[in-house]
């Protein structure tokens, strides 16, 4: 099921979410520019679980080395499709959670969603050396937002079978289904020994559960002040 949009209007501007999907296009317009300099780049600045969690037993690896790229990670795309995936599914959730939260605890959100997802993958890859990176699960706490906001929301979604379909879901049908997805195919990797296939599977969980709990602690379940109840 690929979402198109959904019929949630937001009442502010999504500055913080174009922000963030602009930010993300020119770091990866930057990777382009690289070429053989880009493996460096990804192996310093993506997530390696081994190194943030022996760092303390190695004095060539500093603190920062270890723990930065949690951040600078969730800014790198292995891809035009990696890329594209994680702004276009930003686009059409983030809106209304930045309208709930406002710009600032968005941002904070937001940021806070992609640390915890690379700690999630660290988590239940110990002893990984492979580098991740990707917004996926920054992106993935907009979407456990939205389940807990929004779950009634409708979303025009594309669904390719034998033909193409276009049907108006509620948004609680497309985030349980792509949740349900991430969990199966992150106990898989578990006897894997490697990141299956190279998705950080459990980061997308973690940044999903991340996500439905921070909105809470930010206030995200009262009304934006001055906006309808709608039932």
């Amino acid at each position: 099921m690929i979402p198109l949009r959904d019929a949630n209007p937001s009442h502010r501007a999504p500055v913080v979410t174009v922000f963030l999907i602009v930010v993300n296009c020119l770091v990866f317009f930057y990777e382009l520019s690289l070429g053989p300099g880009l493996e460096r780049l990804v192996t310093t600045a993506g997530i390696v679980p081994s190194r943030l969690l022996t760092f303390a037993s190695h004095p060539e690896v500093s603190f920062a080395d270890a723990a930065l790229p949690l951040f600078s990670s969730m800014f790198l795309h292995g891809g035009w499709l990696h890329l594209i995936g994680n702004m276009w599914f930003l686009w059409i959730f983030g809106d209304n959670i930045e309208d709930r939260l406002g710009h600032l605890k968005y941002l904070l959100f937001y940021l806070t969603c992609g640390v915890g997802a690379g700690l999630a993958h660290t988590v239940f890859n110990l002893n990984s050396s492979v580098p991740t990176i990707g917004a996926s699960g920054a992106v993935a706490g907009v979407l456990g937002a939205y389940l807990l906001l929004f779950p009634g929301a409708r979303v025009l979604t594309l669904i390719p079978a034998f033909f193409l379909f276009l049907v108006e879901l509620p948004a609680y049908l497309i985030l349980l289904y792509w949740l349900v997805i991430q969990l199966f195919s992150g106990f898989m990797s578990l006897g894997a020994g490697q990141q299956m296939q190279g998705v950080a599977w459990w980061a997308h969980v973690g940044g999903f559960a991340l996500g439905l709990l921070l909105v809470i602690a930010l206030g995200g379940r009262r009304p934006r002040r001055g906006a309808s109840v709608r039932h």
